[in-house]
This record gives C-alpha cells, structure tokens and sequence, in this order.
C-alpha cells in the first residue's frame, strides 16, 4: 500500500512520509548496518535503563524504609518499599500494550521518545519528592505512582534491537550476539552500586539521607536523555528501518499474539525463571539482609557487589561462548542445575559471616552471568516471524513479573519470618521452573 507524502519547504526538499518516518530521514547513510552497530545500540540503550532501576533498587533498601516509612521499624519499612518497589513489573506490560498501539498509530521513534522523556521525568521526579516528614501519607503515594509511572515508561522502551541483533547476527555467532545487550545489566549495576558506595562513603548519614540519595537519580536522568539521542540515531536511518521490514520486526496486537501464541510466551518467561529469580536475591535481597541483620559497612558491601557485577560480566561473555558450543538451551538447562545447587548453600553462606556472605555475592553474580546472558529470547524463534516484535516484549514483561518483580519482598519476607532456609526454596522453584519450560519446549518441537 502506497503511503502519502508531504513536502515540506521547496521544491527540491525531500519528502517526509507518514505517518510512519518519523525521524528515519535525519540520520540516513549509505553503509549497511552491521551486527556490531546494533549491538552497540543494544548495551546503550539497556544500560541506562538498569543504571535507572538499579538506582531505585539500591534506593528501596537504604533510603527509602527511613526516609518514606519512619513510622515503621526497619523491617516492615523495607517490606513497604519492596511493596512499591514490585509496582513497576505490574505497570510495564500495561505500558507495552498502549505503547505498542503508539508505535502502529505513529512511529517507533515517536514511541521512544515518548517513553524515555516519561521514563526520566518519573526518576527525577523521584529525586526531588519530599519525604514523609513533610508530606506525610502523601508523599508515600506520590512515591508509588511514581513507580508505576517508570514501570508503565519502560514498557515503551522494547526497540526491536534485541530480536533484530539475534537475526542478523552470523549462524554461528548467535549465542555470542545474544548475550551482548544483557550487559548493560551488570554495566548499570556497577555503576549504581558504585556511585551510592562513593556517597556513602563521602557523606555523614544524615547527610546522604537529606540530600545524597538524590543526586543518583538526577544522573540516571542525564544517561537517559543521552541514551534517547544514541538510541534515536540508529533507529532513525533507513538500513534499520529495512532490517525490521524485512524480518517483520513490527507490532502486532498483543491480543492476537496472546491468543494465537500465548503458550510460546508463558514458555519463554518460565525459561528464564532460574535468571530473573536469581537477579534480585543477589543484588537487592542480600543488601536489604545486610542492612538489617548486620552490622557490615554498607559502603564496602557495595563495593563487593560491585566486584559481582564484573564477574557477572564475565559470566555473560562466557555465556556466549558456551551456547555458540553447545546451544543456547543446553546453556541455560546446564547454569539452571547450578543455580539449583547453588541454592542449597544460600542459609550458610548468608550466615556465615563476611567471607561467607562475600563468596555468597561473587558465586551468585557468575552463575547469573552465565545464566543471564543467554536468558533473552531463549524460545524467541518459536515465534511466528510477524509476532516475533511483540511477542519477544510480552515474553520479557512476563518474565521480568513472574521471575524478579515480587523477589525482593517474599525472600526478605520468608528469611526474616522462617529463616533462610526458605530463600533456597524460593531459588530452587525458580530452577525447577527454567528445566521444566526447556523440557516442554523441546517436546513440542519433536511432536511438531
């Protein structure tokens, strides 16, 4: 179907065509747009995002139970903090769907930019909320539509990068090219970390309490708005915008994908389930256990967290290797088994003092590395080609509300009420749960 074109200025302007250019035509080239190029598109933009939500996270455990709910003791403060913390994951999918009608109505870039100006006003927002002291109750729902207000943003952030990066990407390859924009979670987690380790460690309590806990937010917002322009400029140009013509990269109604393919969606978040369980009891849940039940410098517990994240980088380029090797869903089966072993040592290394808390952080942060780095997309080809676009976002949404959303708060909830003891438990379903998907999956594609 042909579609209208206005021009613009004189006779000799090029056409702008709707409603579907967008920003295609300010950065067109002539070279073709390799895998590298959209690898790099994927680490920046994914990056930013996991400094902006590690950066609420770290947030949930240090500042926000003292700042948001003094009126509670330490405990029942994080619990309420994670509560909010958990609204995000529940907004996303809903932010998917309206900003996936955008995307059909308008443009991609259209979409883009809309979701990460409301992605960083929703953060900066956050940094510059005044506490309960001041506010009171309200300051509480302010926080939490603020939440929802990044959840249902980053819903609108899915570019297609992902998908199209795994299809250009050379046969044997695959694996390696799959991993690349999962590390822009352990590179945000880094820096996050980093930065609150700094500020802790520079600034008297009261200090980062009044004032030093917001200044993190407010550089999230200036990563975000250099992201859009990265982001902006590779899927501006008319090489990208052929790629996702050409593999179909468009959205769909997420209705019709549910309906038609809503077992290969279920299927691809339970495969990543040992993943996204794993993400948070190694980042956020030891945090908030160390803040509470020890008496550790939280400084210097960042700072191994901080080492975590490097060896979880480690772990995503190892990843990447492995399955080019041996496959991707051997990879993820095989890390899966680990993890489950894994969890059978989380109540004697989280008890077992600083070393034992410290092997705890560095042994997780690599089994996530190598868990994590082929956790996207895992059943993503079981999608027929015009779903695979929405289809891989619902995926991730799914994933990112079953898997990680709730596992702050139920683990800090069962260690403190039961023991550690069901932590592991909590890790092992999150195993049992990426074998079984895997096996699933591989009896329907030998019965197909």
């Amino acid at each position: 179907m042909q579609q209208n074109t206005t021009t613009y200025g004189d006779a000799a302007a090029s056409p702008i065509t709707a409603p579907h250019s967008g920003a295609r035509n300010i950065n067109a080239r002539d070279t073709a747009i390799s895998p590298g190029d959209i690898a790099v598109g994927v680490v920046i933009g994914r990056a930013s995002e996991y400094f902006d939500f590690f950066v609420y996270a770290i947030a949930s455990v240090l500042v926000f139970p003292a700042v948001f709910f003094p009126f509670a003791d330490r405990l029942e403060g994080t619990l309420y903090s994670f509560a909010i913390f958990a609204l995000a994951y529940i907004a996303r999918p809903i932010g998917t769907v309206v900003f996936m009608s955008i995307q059909r109505h308008f443009s991609r870039e259209i979409k883009l930019t809309i979701a990460l100006f409301m992605l960083g006003s929703a953060t900066v927002a956050v940094a510059a909320l005044p506490t309960y002291s001041r506010w009171g109750e309200w300051s509480i729902i302010a926080l939490a539509v603020l939440r929802l207000g990044q959840g249902f943003s980053l819903g609108g952030t899915w570019d297609g990068l992902p998908s199209l990066l795994a299809l250009n990407a050379p046969e044997h390859k695959r694996g390696w090219y799959a991993m690349l924009g999962q590390l822009g979670a352990p590179a945000g987690f880094i820096i996050a970390a980093g930065v609150f380790s700094y500020l802790m460690s520079e600034l008297t309590q009261d200090d980062f309490l009044v004032w030093g806990w917001r200044f993190p937010f407010y550089v999230a917002f200036a990563i975000n708005v250099v992201a859009l322009f990265a982001r902006l400029r590779l899927v501006s140009t008319p090489d990208y915008t052929h790629l996702l013509d050409e593999h179909q990269l468009d959205p769909v109604s997420p209705l019709e994908v549910s309906r038609k393919q809503g077992s290969t969606i279920l299927l691809g978040a339970l495969a990543a389930l040992a993943s996204y369980a794993l993400f948070h009891l190694v980042t956020v849940f030891p945090l908030s256990w160390i803040q509470l039940y020890d008496t550790r410098s939280m400084s210097d517990f960042l700072l191994v967290q901080v080492m975590g994240g490097g060896l979880a980088i480690v772990g995503v380029l190892a990843s990447g290797l492995i399955a080019d090797k041996f496959g991707r869903r051997n990879t993820l089966g095989t890390v899966a088994i680990l993890i489950a072993l894994f969890s059978g040592f989380v109540p004697t290394l989280m008890d077992g003092g600083a070393g034992g808390q410290n092997t705890f952080i560095l042994l997780g942060f690599l089994l996530l590395g190598l868990s994590y780095g082929q956790a996207a997309g895992a059943v993503t080809s079981n999608f027929l080609p015009e779903f695979r676009y929405t289809g891989a976002a619902l995926t991730s949404d799914l994933a990112w509300l079953v898997g990680a959303a709730f596992a702050p708060l139920v683990a800090l909830g069962l260690a403190a009420n039961y023991g550690l003891g069901y932590v592991s438990l909590y890790l092992l379903s999150g195993a049992l749960g990426t074998l079984a998907a895997l096996s699933v999956n591989r009896a329907l594609e030998i019965r197909n």
